[in-house]
C-alpha cells in the first residue's frame, strides 16, 4: 500500500460545513477563578455533559475535582465544595454517558473511583465514592466508559494492563495483557466490539476487549503515535503523533490493515501534543494542540485523498486540555455542531468555544443533525460481556431530546478481598517498582521533610518574636 502526501493547499469543493466557525462564550458565560491542575499527565483533565462541567484542580495532599452545575457560569469561589476523596493526584475524569450524574475517576493512588453526584450539585465537599475500585499495582492514567453498555467501565494503568471492570457486581471481569509499556489512549468503535490503543513502546493495536486478542498491529517506526481515535463506522482510523524530524503528524490507517497509513500529513513543527475529536454526524475532524490556542479541522471523505482541510479557529490563549460537550447537550438553534470547552491555566478560565453551521434559517436543519447516539444504553454488562454486539440507541435532537436518563446506579455491596482475573490476584501479584518510582518517592519524600522543615522554622520564629513581645511587656514603664 503507497503512503500519499497531501497538499497543504485547501481544496475548495461544495461543502456544507466550509464555513464553519468558532465562537467564544462571552465571560459572564465562562467559569473563572478555577485552580486548573498543574500536573503534566498528557490528559484534559476535563469532562462535561449536558448538565454539569468536572474539572481536575490543584490541591495540596491528595487529588481532587470541582463539579459544577452548567448553568452556574461566572466567578467560582475559592471555597466552593469539591470531590476529595482520592489520596493521590486525580489523573482522568470521565462521564457514564446513560447516567449524568455518575462520573468516575482514577488517580496516582492506583484506585478508580465512582462518583454519585447530588441533584443541582455538591453543596459540601464530597470523600465517600459509592464504588472504589482497586485492581491496579500501579496509578491509573486512562478510564473510557463502553459506548454501548451500561455500567462497563474500562480501565488503563502503569502496570501496562487494561482492566474491564463491571460496575453491577465492582469487579473487574477481564484483563487485557498485550501492552509492554504505559498506554496513552483508547478508542472504541461505533459498537464498542473494538478497542484501539496507542502506547509508549511505539505500537497502534486493535484489540477485541473481551477476548484481549490482537487483532492488528502496526510498529510505527516513522510515526510515532500518541492518540488514537475511530472514525465511526467507516473502518477507519486516525492517530496523531510525531514524525522522525520532530514535526507534528496526522496519520489515516484502514482497521483492517495496519501494515501502511493511507495517508501521512505533517501539521507544523511545534512540540505539543496533538488531541484529535471526530464528530461521526459530521464527518468533521477537529486537532486541538496542547499548549496551541487553534484548533483545526477538516472533513473525512470515503475517497482520495480522505481529509480535507476546512478552516482553523485561532485564539492567543494556550489551552491544557478540552472538554466535549455530547451531541444532546448542544444548541441546535444556533446550528452548533460541537462546542469545545477549553481549559486557560494561566487565567484559571474554562472558555465554552462553540462551533456554529452559519445559516439564515432558524428552522431544525436536519441534514447537519442526524440521528445521533442517545442516553439509553443498547446492551446489558452480562449481554456484552456473552458475546453480543449491538449498535447504539439512536435519537432525533428535533424534539424531547432534553429527557433526563431514567436509569439509577445502584452500587453493589461487597467485601475487600483479593481481586482474581484471568486466574491471576491482582492485588497479590504487584510487580517490583521501577526506578524512575522509586526516584519519584524519595523526591516527594525530600520536599515533604522540606516542607516540614520550613513549617518548623516559621514556628520557631514565631515563638522567639512572642517571647520578644512578652520581655518588652514586662519591662514597659505601666509594669513597674
Amino acid at each position: 500500500m503507497t503512503v500519499t502526501k497531501m497538499s497543504w493547499r485547501p481544496q475548495y469543493r461544495s461543502s456544507k460545513f466550509r464555513n464553519v466557525y468558532g465562537k467564544v462564550a462571552s465571560r459572564e458565560h465562562c467559569f473563572d477563578g478555577i485552580p486548573i491542575t498543574k500536573n503534566v499527565h498528557d490528559n484534559h483533565f476535563c469532562a462535561v455533559n449536558a448538565r454539569f462541567l468536572a474539572i481536575v484542580t490543584e490541591s495540596a495532599g491528595g487529588g481532587s475535582f470541582l463539579v459544577i452545575p452548567l448553568e452556574q457560569t461566572g466567578r467560582i469561589e475559592p471555597n466552593y465544595p469539591k470531590v476529595c476523596g482520592h489520596q493521590g493526584n486525580v489523573l482522568d475524569i470521565k462521564w457514564n454517558p446513560f447516567i449524568e450524574n455518575i462520573i468516575a475517576s482514577c488517580s496516582e493512588d492506583t484506585s478508580v473511583r465512582i462518583w454519585e453526584i447530588p441533584e443541582g450539585g455538591l453543596k459540601r465537599n464530597m470523600t465517600e465514592a459509592v464504588l472504589e475500585l482497586y485492581g491496579h499495582s500501579r496509578r491509573v492514567g486512562l478510564v473510557e466508559w463502553h459506548p454501548t453498555t451500561n455500567n462497563i467501565l474500562f480501565s488503563a494503568g502503569y502496570d501496562y494492563k487494561v482492566l474491564i471492570w463491571n460496575l453491577d457486581i465492582g469487579e473487574p471481569v477481564k484483563m487485557i495483557d498485550c501492552h509492554t509499556d504505559v498506554i496513552l489512549c483508547m478508542s472504541f468503535n461505533t459498537d464498542g466490539s473494538l478497542l484501539a490503543t496507542t502506547c509508549k513502546d511505539k505500537k497502534l493495536r486493535v484489540v477485541e476487549p473481551r477476548s484481549g486478542r490482537v487483532l492488528q498491529e502496526a510498529s510505527c517506526k516513522n510515526h510515532r503515535v500518541n492518540r488514537v481515535v475511530f472514525l465511526g463506522s467507516t473502518k477507519r482510523l486516525l492517530t496523531t503523533g510525531v514524525s522522525r524530524w520532530n514535526t507534528r503528524q496526522i496519520a489515516l490507517w484502514d482497521q483492517e490493515d495496519l501494515s501502511m497509513p493511507l495517508i501521512e500529513e505533517e501539521i507544523d513543527g511545534l512540540s505539543g501534543l496533538l488531541f484529535p475529536f471526530y464528530d461521526a454526524d459530521t464527518h468533521m475532524l477537529y486537532l486541538a494542540g496542547k499548549g496551541d490556542g487553534n484548533i483545526r479541522y477538516y472533513e473525512i471523505g470515503s475517497e482520495k485523498p480522505y481529509l480535507s482541510y476546512l478552516m482553523e479557529f485561532r485564539s492567543p490563549a494556550p489551552q491544557k486540555g478540552l472538554g466535549v460537550m455530547p451531541k444532546h447537550g448542544l444548541d441546535v438553534t444556533a446550528c452548533e455542531v460541537f462546542r469545545f470547552y477549553k481549559l486557560v491555566t494561566l487565567k484559571g478560565l474554562i472558555e465554552p468555544i462553540s462551533m456554529i453551521v452559519p445559516r439564515r434559517s432558524e428552522t431544525y436543519q436536519e441534514d447537519i443533525y442526524p440521528m445521533t447516539p442517545g442516553m439509553e444504553p443498547a446492551l446489558t454488562p452480562d449481554e456484552w460481556l456473552s458475546g453480543v454486539n449491538r449498535d447504539p440507541i439512536l435519537m432525533s435532537l428535533k424534539e424531547g431530546y432534553k429527557k433526563t436518563s431514567k436509569i439509577v446506579f445502584k452500587a453493589p455491596v461487597r467485601e475487600k478481598r483479593s481481586v482474581v482475573v484471568n486466574g491471576i490476584d491482582l492485588l497479590e501479584n504487584v510487580p517490583p517498582r521501577t526506578e524512575n518510582e522509586l526516584l519519584r518517592m524519595f523526591f516527594r519524600q525530600q520536599d515533604e521533610i522540606r516542607r516540614l522543615k520550613d513549617e518548623l522554622s516559621q514556628k520557631d520564629i514565631r515563638i522567639r518574636q512572642l517571647q520578644l513581645e512578652l520581655k518588652n511587656l514586662r519591662n514597659s514603664p505601666k509594669n513597674n
